[in-house]
C-alpha cells in the first residue's frame, strides 16, 4: 500500500513540474509576443512617397514575416511639427512599446532623454548618429555616394548645362546629399570637357509641396533641365511642376531625379493627344527599410546593438541608383564609378 502511495505521490510530482514547466514556456512565449515597435515618423507623413514611407514599409513587412499584429504589435506615429518629438515618444512608451524607432536625426535630443528616463527600453535612431548610450542604436547612410551617382547622371543628361539641388531643411543629411550631387556633377562634366551649373536652394521644410512646386517652378525658369530634390514630401511639389510643364511643352523636356525609393511612377504624365511619357530620369535609393527592420528583428530576438552606430553605403547595399531612362554613355559613367567607390578607390565628400 506505501509503495502504491509513494508511486502516485511521485506521478503527481512530475505532473506538477511539467505543468510548470508548460507555464514557464507558455509566459515566455506571451512575453515575446509582448514585445512592441513603435516607428516614429519624421515630418511629412507615411505617405510622403519618400523616407517616412520606406521606413514603414519595411517595420510593415518585418511584423508581416512575424504574424504580428498591425497597431498592436508594431506601428507608426506621425510628426506634424516640432513640438510632437517628444510627445510621440512619450506615447510610444506610454503605450507599452519596447522599441521606439526614430525615423529623424530632429528627434536626436529627445530620444537621448527617453531613453535615460527609461534604461529597460530599446531606442533607435535612423539618419542620425548617437553614440555611447547603452540602450540607443542608430544608423546613418553614405547618401553622398548615391547623390554622386545621380550627379553624374545628371550631368551627362543636362541640354541646357544648368541642373538644380533642392534641399528639405539644411542639416547634416541633407549636406551629405548636396555635396554627392555637386560633386558628381563637376566630376562628370570635367570627363565631358564642358560646364554644367548647379542651382542650390534649400525649403526649410519636408512637408511643403508648394513650397517646393515654386522653387521647382524658378529653376526651371531659370534654365535648368534637371531637379534632384532631397526634401520629403516637399519634392511632391517639384514632380507636380515638372509634370505641368511637360504636359504642357513636351519639346522642353525637363527631368526630375527622385530621393530615398524609385520614384519613377511619380514621372508619369500623358500629352492632350494620348501620348504619355515619364520623366523620372533617376533615383537615389535608400533602404531605410533594411536598417528598420534591422533594429526591429534584433530587439525582437533580444539582441539590440544598443551602444552601436550602424553606417551603410554602396558598399552595404544601403544606396543605390536606378537604371532609369539613363543613356548607354551616363549608365557607363555611373557604372563605374559605383565600382570605384566601393573598392575604396573614389571617396565622396560628405559636405
Amino acid at each position: 500500500m506505501l509503495k502504491k502511495f509513494l508511486v502516485s505521490l511521485l506521478f503527481l510530482a512530475s505532473c506538477a513540474v511539467l505543468v510548470g514547466c508548460s507555464q514557464t514556456s507558455g509566459e515566455k512565449k506571451a512575453e515575446k509576443e509582448t514585445s512592441k515597435i513603435a516607428l516614429v515618423l519624421g515630418f511629412g507623413g507615411v505617405d510622403d512617397r519618400s523616407f517616412n514611407q520606406a521606413g514603414w514599409e519595411g517595420l510593415e513587412a518585418w511584423g508581416k514575416e512575424k504574424q504580428l499584429t498591425a497597431k498592436k504589435d508594431f506601428t507608426y506615429i506621425e510628426t506634424n511639427n516640432p513640438e510632437d518629438n517628444s510627445t510621440n515618444i512619450d506615447q510610444a512608451i506610454k503605450n507599452g512599446f519596447t522599441t521606439i524607432i526614430s525615423l529623424s536625426y530632429l528627434q536626436a535630443e529627445e530620444l537621448k532623454n527617453a531613453a535615460k528616463a527609461n534604461p529597460e527600453l530599446n531606442f533607435a535612431l535612423v539618419d542620425g548618429e548617437i553614440t555611447g548610450k547603452k540602450n540607443i542604436s542608430s544608423a546613418t547612410f553614405k547618401d553622398q555616394e548615391s547623390a554622386y551617382l545621380a550627379g553624374l547622371a545628371a550631368a551627362y543628361t543636362t541640354k541646357s548645362n544648368k541642373v538644380g539641388f533642392i534641399g528639405g531643411m539644411e542639416g547634416p543629411v541633407i549636406q551629405r546629399f548636396q555635396s554627392g550631387f555637386e560633386a558628381g556633377v563637376k566630376a562628370g562634366a570635367e570627363a565631358q570637357n564642358k560646364e554644367v551649373a548647379v542651382n542650390v536652394q534649400y525649403a526649410a521644410s519636408y512637408d511643403s509641396p508648394d513650397k517646393g512646386k515654386a522653387i521647382a517652378a524658378s529653376m526651371y525658369k531659370d534654365g535648368a533641365d534637371i531637379l534632384y530634390q532631397a526634401a520629403g514630401s516637399t519634392g511632391a511639389g517639384v514632380f507636380q511642376e515638372a509634370k505641368a510643364r511637360n504636359e504642357n511643352d513636351y519639346s522642353k523636356k525637363v527631368w526630375v531625379i527622385g530621393v530615398d525609393r524609385d520614384q519613377e511612377d511619380e514621372g508619369d504624365y500623358k500629352l492632350e493627344n494620348g501620348e504619355t511619357g515619364n520623366f523620372t530620369l533617376t533615383s537615389t535609393k535608400k533602404n531605410v527599410g533594411a536598417a528598420v527592420k534591422e533594429f526591429a528583428e534584433t530587439a525582437y530576438n533580444d539582441k539590440f546593438p544598443g551602444g552601436k552606430h550602424l553606417t551603410f553605403g554602396l558598399k552595404e547595399e544601403g544606396v543605390d541608383l536606378t537604371k532609369g531612362q539613363l543613356s548607354d554613355e551616363a549608365a557607363k559613367a555611373v557604372a563605374e564609378a559605383k565600382e570605384k567607390i566601393i573598392s575604396g578607390e573614389l571617396t565622396v565628400p560628405e559636405k
